[in-house]
């Protein structure tokens, strides 16, 4: 798989039945804050009435913008977890190799950053369910001989720092030199001006990058990784995390995930198993 970890997504049918019987867990400490509209729930939240959202931006069609002025795939789901819990979203610009351990420590009450979920991640975090399903793009030059990820071979090779597609690139190929960049478009940048020779991204903003350089840069190869994307909580608010899974059912079957899916990865719709997916990420021993 596309993480280099041995994990597996295990896909399991949502009926209205089992999204009317999601239940947050309840508290009684004083020390934490509950949803302004979710039922009195203890949440665990870091200040009443708002969820904290870490981000790593840009990272287009997920990220588009800067805090406050931010928007994209991931938040305008993030947007609607947020009003189904009734709760002012807040989001905060991090370093995408920071933002899951921040989020474990108490710095954000989630995080919205195109994060595939992987086994090794979810030993700092956990994950809400499945609400992408990812595939990785092989991009290179228009003149480029490079065609798949085995004419990697001795070739220097672009990728964002604590991705998947690092991951891949140092499990998988053969590249002579893996250089890390902190967002995808530094390492977009980085081919353009001829640093790498190739990069390895998402395959969502990998489209973005090639529609926006037009002529410059091409996707060669779409890697199939079958890893799905989640939002991070931390690994002791279950409360949370369940809270924000019933929020996402909602959305899948009301049409707005599949709205998002069509506003932002032209006119695509989402997998069954995004829409009729949970998250119960296991580990092989």
């Amino acid at each position: 798989m596309i993480s280099g970890t041995r994990t597996r997504l295990a896909i399991a049918l949502i009926t209205a039945l089992a999204v009317a019987g999601i239940a947050a867990g309840c508290g009684s400490s004083d020390d934490t804050t509950t949803a302004g509209g979710g039922g009195g729930e203890d949440l665990g939240l870091i200040k009443e009435g708002t969820l904290s959202v870490g981000t790593d931006t840009p990272y287009p069609p997920f990220e588009i913008g800067q805090p406050p002025d931010i928007s994209g795939f991931d938040i305008e789901i993030m947007n609607g977890i947020s009003d189904h819990l009734g709760l002012e979203p807040e989001y905060t610009a991090t370093g995408f190799g920071t933002i899951f351990r921040d989020t474990a420590n108490g710095q954000f009450d989630t995080a919205a950053a195109a994060s595939d979920i992987t086994a090794e991640r979810e030993r700092v975090v956990d994950f809400t369910d499945p609400y992408y399903l990812s595939s990785t793009a092989l991009v290179v030059p228009t003149d480029s001989d490079i065609a798949t990820v085995d004419d990697l071979s001795g070739a220097i090779v672009g990728v964002q720092d604590g991705t998947t597609q690092q991951d891949y690139a140092e499990d998988e190929t053969d590249a002579a030199d893996l250089r890390g960049f902190p967002e995808g478009p530094n390492a977009v940048s980085a081919l353009i001006t001829g640093q790498v020779e190739a990069i390895l991204l998402d395959q969502a903003t990998a489209v973005d990058a090639v529609d926006k350089e037009k002529g410059k840069i091409e996707i060669v190869q779409e890697i199939p990784t079958d890893v799905f994307f989640g939002f991070a909580v931390a690994p002791d608010n279950d409360a949370l995390r369940e809270a924000m899974n019933e929020a996402l059912a909602t959305l899948k079957e009301d049409g707005t995930i599949e709205d998002a899916y069509a506003k932002y990865f032209d006119g695509a719709k989402p997998p069954k198993e995004v829409l009729n997916g949970t998250n119960e990420l296991l580990t092989d021993d």
